[in-house]
């Protein structure tokens, strides 16, 4: 094992490991129930949909830490899903095998630029400034997940701003899970006004037990504080009567559901009727295109905001990203492993699989090899026999971790000269909107936009490089697709 993931060479231990593996399972294990509650509002079996899910994490996981030997697990996007069901199938009228089908193709083509070296080229293209922002703009991404996951926030709209995505009344029919109201889809306005909750409620109150707890561990240096705090708080909720035992199909159940979405993309519908209608052709191909540029920027984020501040991908693999040939470096690696996933999970009836922001609390709590990857990989393997125990993790339990690997995280601004306008517009835009916009791949979006803006007048546009200049309009033209895809 040592000499396999090169533990020492790495600074770390099989303790260190398993502690991180087990902090990143449990700060993203919401998704082995979220995500077929997502994806069966579209008709989709849940039980399919459930087995898919953890398959997809199970394969593209095990590849990033075996192949790649980096900590990050991976598993069906949330945001992703999301526009799968309420964009392509539900706005679009798509059926959910073609909706499949077009993620199938979108992994297809993440694999193709990752052979080519596209992905490679895009990341060496962006300047250290942005990579900084970058950086710190996960850090402030995940601690606004955990606040928002907490509680701490609240969101008020004006009467009449805002409307169902999904009709509460019709859900009932569609879904395999009893808890129908957690999958109505709510769409506010710019009215909604965020406020600090009022601390007297006992989820609210857990979770800041959890935070102050891990923050004096932490400041104590107790190793595996992250997982200490998770444990702690889970217990302490149970009398308070927040852990409840997930209401879960059952194992041989979902198996027996299974068949269902296995290899639905290549019927018909699916690939088969997919680009069979001259018409429907474009909104196709806009839509692949979506998929796809939010999917591969998502990593490209996760990677270097994490990746290169914590040594996980350090100097000289970055070096040799950029010289070798083949799949050398482990940022090579771990790109192409992300890549084939999507497929994967396509394949088995899952939406866009993709490499989590939530691996930060791992690697916040000290991973930095494959062996944590490994170690989530086994827990979503148990997950299957025993999902409806492992989802019972209250997110008042998780959401402190995320807190206080955002606040790590931030360390990266500190390399920003804030003082220079220049350079801090596009660093505030990279850095902060994919917060606000709860989209990773919106705010390095915005910061490219914007770099590039100054750049122009500054009459400094030749110092630009092209593939940013590239990435750069393939972006304005997402926006205009989502536009059009949402008018």
């Amino acid at each position: 094992m040592e000499k396999f993931f090169k533990l020492r060479e790495n600074g770390t231990t099989v303790r260190t490991e398993v502690i991180a593996g087990l902090t990143t399972f449990f700060t993203m294990a919401y998704i082995i129930v979220v995500n077929p509650n997502m994806l069966a509002i579209s008709g989709m079996p849940w039980g399919a949909v459930f087995l898919a899910t953890i398959i997809a994490a199970v394969i593209g996981t095990l590849v990033m830490g075996l192949f790649a030997n980096v900590p990050y697990a991976q598993a069906p996007g949330m945001g992703l899903n999301a526009f799968f069901v309420f964009t392509v199938c539900l706005g679009l009228n798509f059926k959910w095998q073609e909706a499949l089908a077009m993620v199938f193709v979108c992994g297809l083509i993440n694999i193709l630029i990752t052979v080519t070296k596209v992905r490679k080229l895009i990341i060496k293209s962006i300047p250290p400034s942005l990579q900084n922002a970058i950086g710190g703009g996960i850090g402030v991404f995940i601690a606004y997940i955990g606040i928002k996951n907490a509680g701490f926030i609240d969101f008020t709209f004006d009467p009449g701003t805002y409307s169902f995505l999904t009709d509460p009344a019709t859900l009932e029919s569609t879904m395999k899970v009893s808890d129908v109201a957690n999958s109505v889809s709510v769409l506010g306005s710019h009215a909604g006004v965020p406020a600090l909750v009022n601390f007297n409620t006992v989820p609210v109150l857990l979770a800041l037990f959890g935070l102050i707890l891990t923050i004096i561990l932490l400041v104590r240096k107790v190793n595996g504080a992250i997982l200490i705090g998770i444990v702690a708080t889970t217990l302490l909720a149970i009398p308070f009567g927040q852990v409840e035992l997930g209401n879960i199909t059952t194992f041989s159940e979902a198996v027996k559901q299974l068949p269902e979405t296995f290899g639905a993309i290549f019927g018909n519908p699916g690939l088969g009727s997919l680009f069979s209608d001259a018409s429907k052709l474009p909104t196709v191909l806009m839509t692949i295109f979506a998929f796809s540029l939010a999917d591969t920027f998502d990593t490209i984020g996760t990677f270097i905001g994490t990746g290169r501040k914590t040594g996980i991908f350090t100097d000289e693999d970055m070096k040799a990203l950029e010289s070798s040939a083949g799949f050398k470096s482990k940022m090579d690696k771990a790109l192409f492993a992300d890549a084939i996933a999507t497929s994967v999970g396509a394949v088995f009836g899952t939406s866009n699989t993709t490499t989590y922001v939530e691996s930060a609390a791992g690697i916040g709590a000290g991973g930095r090899t494959g062996l944590t990857s490994v170690v989530v990989a086994a827990l979503f393997v148990l997950s299957a026999f025993f999902a409806g125990v492992i989802s019972a993790v209250p997110a008042v339990a998780t959401a402190p971790a995320l807190i206080i690997v955002g606040i790590m995280m931030l360390s990266a601004f500190k390399e920003i000269e804030w003082d220079d306008f220049d350079v801090a517009v596009p660093a505030f835009f990279a850095g902060i909107l994919m917060a606000i916009c709860y989209s990773i791949s919106d705010g390095i979006a915005a910061g490219f936009i914007f770099y590039c803006i100054v750049k122009i007048f500054k009459n400094e546009a030749k110092e630009v490089n092209p593939v940013l200049w590239v990435a750069t309009i393939l972006f304005i033209l997402n926006f205009i697709v989502r536009a059009v895809l949402n008018a």
